[in-house]
C-alpha cells in the first residue's frame, strides 16, 4: 500500500509538470499563428492550441480525480512561461526558435511516456489511457516541427516564416517577398562586371544593390519592374562574362522572388493551366528548389491560395523525407 501510495504521488507531481509545460505548449502555438505562412497552417496552429487547451483539462481532470489539491497557478504560469520565450526568441534566429519549441515537445513527450509507467504501476488505467494520448499527439508534434526545421534547412518556404526581429538575428535583413539567400556581396560583383564592361543595364544593376542595403531601414520598394529587369540583365552579363556562380545566384533570386518567366518555370505552360491542372502538375515537382520557384511565381502573379496550399503540402512531403519522419 505505501508503495503504491508513493507511485501515486509521484504521478501527481508529473501531472502537474505536464499540466504546465501543456499550458506553455498552447500559449505557444497561438504565437506562432502569426508566423504561420499560409491558411492552412494558421488554421492547423490554431486546432493545436486548442487540442493543447483540451489536454490541460484532461490532465486538471485526472488531478481532480486523485484528489490533489488545485493549482491555480499553473495555468498562469504557463502563460507567462510562453510570453518570456516568445519574448527573448526575437533575438535568436527562426531555426534556433523552432529548437527551442521542439525541445518542450520532447520533454512533453517524454514525461508522457515517463507517466504512463508511473500509472501502470500505481494501477490508474485512466491515468495510463491519458498517457498514451500524449504521447501520440507531442509525437505528431515533433514530426511536424522536424518537418518544418528541413524546410527551413532546405531553404525553401517553410510553414513558418520569421518575424522581423528573427529575420535580423538570421543574418535576413529583406522585405517582404526578398530571398533569403540574396547575397550582396554578389550581385555588388554582378554590379562591377555590368561596369566593366559597359553595359547600360549598370545603373539599374547599382540601384538593385542599393536598395538591398537600404533594406534595414524597412524599405519595402524593391518589387518592380526595373528590378527583374535589372536582375535579368545582371544574369546576362555575368553569364557572359563566365561568372557562373554570379549568374547562380542572380536566377536563384529572380526564382525566389517569382521574377522569373513563365518558359523559364520549371512546369511547361503553367500560366495557361486552372488551379486544377496547377496542382496536379506541383505535385509532380520532386526537388525543393523547383517548388520553391513556383511557390513564388505563383504569389507574384495569380496568387490561388488552394494552389500554393498544395504546393506547400508538396513541399512539406519533400522536406520529411529529407528529415526521415514518418
Amino acid at each position: 500500500m505505501a508503495t503504491k501510495t508513493v507511485a501515486t504521488d509521484t504521478v501527481v507531481t508529473q501531472l502537474r509538470a505536464l499540466e504546465q509545460l501543456t499550458h506553455t505548449e498552447a500559449q505557444i502555438a497561438r504565437f506562432r499563428v502569426a508566423q504561420a505562412r499560409t491558411d492552412a497552417v494558421r488554421r492547423e496552429l490554431r486546432q493545436n492550441g486548442d487540442n493543447a487547451v483540451r489536454r490541460a483539462r484532461r490532465i486538471a481532470d485526472q488531478l481532480h480525480t486523485l484528489h490533489a489539491v488545485p493549482d491555480v497557478v499553473t495555468p498562469a504560469l504557463g502563460r507567462v512561461l510562453a510570453l518570456v520565450k516568445s519574448t527573448l526568441e526575437q533575438a535568436q534566429p527562426i531555426d534556433e526558435a523552432l529548437l527551442g519549441d521542439l525541445s518542450l515537445e520532447h520533454q512533453l513527450l517524454d514525461r508522457a511516456r515517463y507517466l504512463r509507467v508511473l500509472a501502470e504501476q500505481a494501477d490508474l488505467p485512466a491515468v495510463e489511457k491519458l498517457a498514451d494520448d500524449l504521447v501520440t499527439a507531442h509525437t505528431a508534434t515533433v514530426e511536424w516541427l522536424t518537418t518544418v526545421l528541413a524546410e527551413e534547412a532546405l531553404g525553401g518556404p517553410a510553414a513558418l516564416t520569421p518575424t522581423p526581429l528573427q529575420r535580423v538575428a538570421g543574418g535576413v535583413v529583406h522585405a517582404v517577398g526578398l530571398p533569403t539567400r540574396f547575397a550582396v556581396g554578389r550581385v555588388n560583383h554582378a554590379v562591377h562586371i555590368a561596369y566593366r564592361t559597359g553595359e547600360q543595364a549598370r545603373d539599374a544593376v547599382s540601384d538593385v544593390a542599393g536598395k538591398v542595403v537600404q533594406l534595414g531601414s524597412g524599405t519595402r520598394e524593391v518589387a518592380t519592374a526595373g528590378r527583374d529587369a535589372a536582375l535579368q540583365q545582371a544574369e546576362r552579363v555575368a553569364a557572359r562574362e563566365g561568372a557562373d556562380g554570379v549568374a547562380d545566384v542572380v536566377r536563384e533570386t529572380r526564382a525566389d522572388l517569382g521574377s522569373l518567366k513563365a518558359s523559364e518555370l520549371p512546369i511547361k505552360h503553367y500560366e495557361e493551366m486552372t488551379a486544377q491542372n496547377a496542382i496536379a502538375a506541383l505535385r509532380e515537382l520532386t526537388t525543393p528548389a523547383d517548388l520553391t520557384t513556383m511557390i513564388a511565381f505563383e504569389q507574384n502573379h495569380k496568387n490561388r491560395s488552394g494552389v500554393i496550399s498544395a504546393a506547400q503540402t508538396r513541399y512539406a512531403a519533400i522536406a520529411k523525407n529529407v528529415a526521415d519522419v514518418d
